[in-house]
């Protein structure tokens, strides 16, 4: 393969302190050797630069990845070199190498930083230059000068460029970027580099113009590009200007280019694009405003818009109404001109927004009166869609919220019975979609078991809710069907879906009976009982139980009495005394039966005993005052031999102080 650069025979010349940037490919057609700190070449390119001004010169090599750049400097300009380089590097490690101000050494070695001494340089004097990528692969490098000497260049010789270059095109909006050159874009895209040649080279004498398609080309002047060429929008093209001296043809600085870059762009921007509408009522169509799509930025153009891009092509099937153009999902194609009669086209892709999700809903809601069959509605709180940031508009009927009228104005209190409303939902893009609410009117439901009832003091009863019902709170905090109280006031609150009713019912503790009082006929008792609830039971023992109040035969001394009611709650009891009966007395001073003497009964309350004669007229009254004792006697005097009647009553120690009256006769025989 043939390398022109890579030959010293064939050095680029270097014009001016202008950046140089390159790849090298090999080593030419000749595999020179270079003396001093280099032996051979690899990818290597020559350089050959002479010096305008006298002073310093520097340069930074600066690999664009990490390869190993080596150099070597040459005073002159004979090929091939026959002495060692003035300059010299190869150092390793894929570093940046050059010439700087504060080396030096004339020639570094690997182990060194890659820097070596400056130049002091003269006008006039020539040099050879040679950069060798030691790793012979294909990346390249960027260099710069530096110090304060200048190097010759027809370009900077105003002599010689007696006007500035211009360079073609127009400045891209990023300052790095090539200038731009507009065009149609009207394939196959065709362009006569020439036109160029003229305003680039704005008047100046013996200059001229090739355009290439790689930075290499351009700096060597090879394959250039020439007349009319298809172009590709999407490169960079590289203009290459070159001197040549009209009466020395040898003159080094003939080989001095200066390049620059431009690209191609088209007149038009295009932006295929899609823009969307609402599929409302899922019809599967919708109203596009395609005016609305970006499909260029370039100003002052012409759009119209086709159904096909054959319509397009064709002119056929204007869209005539642009703006409210009714299609489902398709594309559309639109034909851009600008002002100066460039045309393209763009297309259009017609979507619909993504649809509103949206679920039917169901709201129960329990009337406050049983015998009601309408409630009132929260109609806001449906949950009708996922979605957020919803415009929601009620209303009695679809017709209704279809055409948008007759909206309830009240929703959040919306009285009804059941049936059913519908919501009309629009999201933030202004689409719309329509669905159902269902009214469910609930009456409550109360507990026909719970009734009150009586029980015993200590006992505990059921109460049981029974079964239907969602939830169940006690006043005791139970949340079963069926609870265990003792005698109180319950409520409870029975819940069925939406509907709430709460039952009170009352356990009242049954009322025991009393017995009032005990009438005692010699050994028969009679008890006599109040309060409870009918009927009662009577004992003497609490096994043997009769319904009867009388007991016959009782025996004397303390006896206890049992009573009970209809409840057969624990009996009430008492304790009475059935005293001795003393049926004669002969009160004539031999201490011997001479009184009746009931003092032992003292310890009752209101102990009272009471003397009659047969006409019932009382006739003495003997107390604690006479110590309950009677010894025949009424009103200071002894009485007559005969039967008396007479009465002992008193109130028993229990906590009723029940009422004991004994009745008994006695004989009385007074003797002198």
């Amino acid at each position: 393969m043939y390398y022109s650069q890579s030959d010293c025979s064939s050095a680029i010349t270097i014009c001016g302190n202008s950046p140089i940037s390159y790849t090298p490919s090999g080593h030419g057609n000749d595999n020179e050797h270079l003396g001093g700190c280099l032996f051979s070449e690899h990818y290597s390119v020559w350089y050959r630069f002479s010096v305008a001004s006298a002073g310093t010169l520097t340069f930074l090599i600066n690999p664009n990845v990490s390869t190993d750049y080596d150099f070597a400097v040459y005073k002159g300009s004979s090929c091939p070199v026959s002495e060692d380089p003035i300059r010299c590097s190869f150092a390793g490690g894929g570093n940046p190498t050059g010439l700087d101000m504060t080396s030096t050494d004339l020639s570094e070695g690997a182990s060194g930083n890659g820097f070596v001494r400056y130049l002091d340089v003269l006008p006039g004097e020539t040099y050879l230059l040679i950069i060798d990528n030691y790793n012979s692969n294909l990346n390249g490098f960027s260099m710069t000068w530096g110090g304060t000497a200048i190097l010759a260049s027809p370009f900077n010789d105003p002599n010689l460029a007696t006007h500035p270059f211009i360079p073609p095109g127009q400045p891209s909006l990023s300052p790095s970027s090539p200038n731009e050159i507009l065009i149609c874009n009207a394939p196959p895209i065709t362009f006569d580099f020439d036109t160029l040649t003229s305003g680039i080279i704005n008047g100046n004498l013996n200059f001229t113009v090739t355009y290439h398609n790689n930075p290499n080309d351009a700096l060597t002047g090879n394959n250039p590009i020439s007349g009319t060429y298809v172009i590709d929008p999407t490169i960079i093209y590289y203009y290459s200007i070159h001197y040549q001296d009209p009466l020395d043809p040898d003159n080094l600085i003939n080989s001095c280019r200066e390049i620059g870059t431009f690209k191609f762009i088209n007149k038009i921007s295009i932006n295929n694009t899609s823009i969307y509408a609402c599929n409302n009522y899922n019809s599967n169509s919708a109203i596009f405003d395609l005016t609305t799509a970006n499909v260029s930025t370039t100003p002052n153009i012409v759009k119209k818009y086709y159904p096909t891009l054959a319509d397009l092509n064709a002119n056929t099937n204007e869209i005539i109404n642009p703006t409210a153009y009714i299609s489902s999902q398709t594309t559309v194609f639109v034909k851009i001109t600008t002002a100066d009669g460039c045309t393209d086209h763009a297309k259009i892709d017609l979507l619909f927004y993504p649809p509103i999700p949206l679920n039917e809903a169901k709201i129960e809601k329990c009337t406050i009166d049983p015998n009601m069959t309408t409630a009132t509605f929260d109609l806001t709180s449906a949950t009708i869609s996922t979605q957020t940031n919803l415009i929601k508009k009620y209303y009695h009927s679809y017709n209704d919220a279809a055409m948008g009228i007759n909206e309830i104005i009240n929703p959040s209190q919306y009285l009804s019975s059941n049936g059913e409303v519908y919501v009309r939902v629009k999201n933030g893009n202004g689409c719309y979609a329509i669905t159902k609410i269902i009214l469910i009117v609930l009456r409550p439901q109360s507990s026909p078991n719970l009734e009150s009832k009586i029980i015993c003091m200590n006992d505990k009863t059921t109460l049981n809710a029974g079964s239907g019902f969602d939830e169940y709170l006690w006043s005791t905090g139970e949340t079963t069907p069926i609870i265990n109280v003792g005698p109180g006031t319950y409520w409870v609150k029975l819940k069925i879906r939406e509907c709430q009713t709460e039952k009170n019912v009352k356990i009242y503790a049954a009322e025991y009976p009393v017995i009032k009082n005990i009438k005692i006929d010699n050994n028969t008792i009679t008890i006599y009982v109040i309060g409870g609830t009918l009927p009662y039971q009577y004992s003497l023992n609490n096994i043997n139980w009769q319904s009867s109040n009388v007991f016959n035969n009782v025996p004397r001394g303390d006896v206890k009495i049992y009573v009970k009611d209809f409840y057969n709650c624990e009996p009430v009891e008492v304790t009475i005394t059935v005293p001795n009966l003393i049926n004669a007395i002969t009160p004539n001073g031999d201490n011997i039966n001479d009184y009746i003497d009931y003092s032992a009964l003292a310890n009752k309350k209101n102990l009272i005993f009471t003397i009659y004669n047969r006409y019932g007229n009382k006739l003495y009254e003997a107390d604690k005052i006479r110590n309950y004792k009677w010894d025949g006697t009424a009103f200071g005097k002894k009485i007559n031999t005969d039967t008396y009647w007479y009465t002992i009553s008193w109130n028993e120690n229990d906590k009723n102080s029940t009422q004991i009256q004994y009745n008994g006769w006695i004989l009385v025989k007074n003797r002198e």
